[in-house]
C-alpha cells in the first residue's frame, strides 16, 4: 500500500472512486493520517494559549518577529503597561513606543511601523475606528488578503490574528517548526518557502474544520517540531510518523516501525 493512500478498510478508502487517486487527493489524505497520529501523540484538543483581542494579537505578532516568545512578550506587556490603549500607542511619539518594546528585537524598526499599521487600521473604510472584531463576519481568505495589504503584515500574521486572537476564525498558521515538519512528511516540496507554504497546506486542510481542528493541526505539527523532529539531529527514533517520513536525511526507526 502506498504511504499516500488510505488503509483499506477506512472510510476514505471505501469512498474512494474507481482509478488512481489524484496527487492531490492524496495529499489531502496522508495529511489527515499525519493529523490523527499527530494529535494522538500530543493531546488534541489543544488548549488555546491566547485570547487576545484581534488588534492586541496583531500588534503582539509584529512583535514576535524573529524574536524569542519571551522577549516579545516582555515587549508587549511593557508596551501596555506604558500605554492604556491603542489609540496611545499611535498617537505616542515614537521614541517612546520604541522605548517600551526594547526587549525585542529591532525595536526602532517594530515601532514605526506598529504605528503605521495602527494609523491606517484607523483610517480603513472596512473597519469601525481602530478595531479588527468585523473580521469575525468576514470570509477567512478575505480577511487575510485585508491585513495583508499593511505593510510588515504576511500570511503567517494575518493568520494568527484570525485564529490565536478571541474572533477564533480557522485560518492556518505555519511557523518555521510546522513548516519544516510538512516538508520532511511530504506535504510540501522541500523548496517550498515557509510564505508560499501557507497556502499549500491550507488546501490540504478540510474546507469544513472549525477553529480547533485548524489550531490542533498548527499545533500539532509544530509540537512535533519542537519536540522531536528538530532542525538538527531529529529524534527519528521515537517519531510517531515515521513510516510517513520522506525526508532522505531521516536516521534510525522506532524500534516497532513497519519500515518497507
Amino acid at each position: 500500500m502506498d504511504l499516500f493512500d488510505p488503509p483499506p478498510d477506512s472510510p476514505e478508502a471505501a469512498a474512494e472512486p474507481t482509478g488512481r487517486r489524484s496527487q492531490a487527493d492524496r495529499l489531502r489524505v496522508k495529511a489527515l493520517r499525519i493529523h490523527e497520529i499527530l494529535c494522538e501523540a500530543y493531546g488534541c484538543p489543544v488548549p488555546y494559549f491566547s485570547d487576545k483581542g484581534p488588534l492586541s494579537e496583531l500588534v503582539s505578532a509584529l512583535l514576535s518577529h524573529r524574536t524569542k516568545n519571551a522577549d516579545s512578550g516582555r515587549a508587549y506587556t511593557q508596551l501596555r503597561e506604558r500605554f492604556p490603549t491603542w489609540e496611545a500607542v499611535r498617537d505616542a511619539p515614537a521614541e517612546e513606543v520604541e522605548e517600551a518594546i526594547a526587549p525585542c528585537t529591532w525595536p526602532e524598526q517594530k515601532a514605526p511601523r506598529i504605528q503605521a499599521v495602527l494609523r491606517a487600521i484607523t483610517e480603513a473604510p472596512e473597519v469601525d475606528g481602530l478595531g479588527l472584531d468585523e473580521l469575525a463576519d468576514w470570509p477567512a481568505d478575505d480577511a487575510r488578503r485585508w491585513l495583508q495589504a499593511f505593510k510588515g503584515v504576511g500570511p503567517k500574521t494575518s493568520a494568527a490574528v484570525l485564529l490565536f486572537s478571541r474572533l477564533r476564525v480557522p485560518a492556518l498558521p505555519v511557523d518555521s517548526h510546522h513548516h519544516r515538519v510538512a516538508q520532511r512528511l511530504g506535504l510540501i516540496p522541500m523548496s517550498m518557502a515557509v510564505g508560499p507554504s501557507h497556502d499549500a497546506l491550507a488546501a490540504l486542510v478540510p474546507g469544513d474544520w472549525d477553529a480547533q481542528r485548524v489550531y490542533d493541526h498548527h499545533e500539532a505539527l509544530m509540537l512535533h517540531g519542537q519536540k522531536c523532529c528538530y532542525y538538527r539531529r531529529p529524534a527519528c527514533s521515537r517519531c510517531p510518523v515515521y513510516d510517513l517520513c520522506v525526508w532522505e536525511g531521516k536516521g534510525a526507526p522506532p524500534p516497532d516501525a513497519e519500515t518497507s
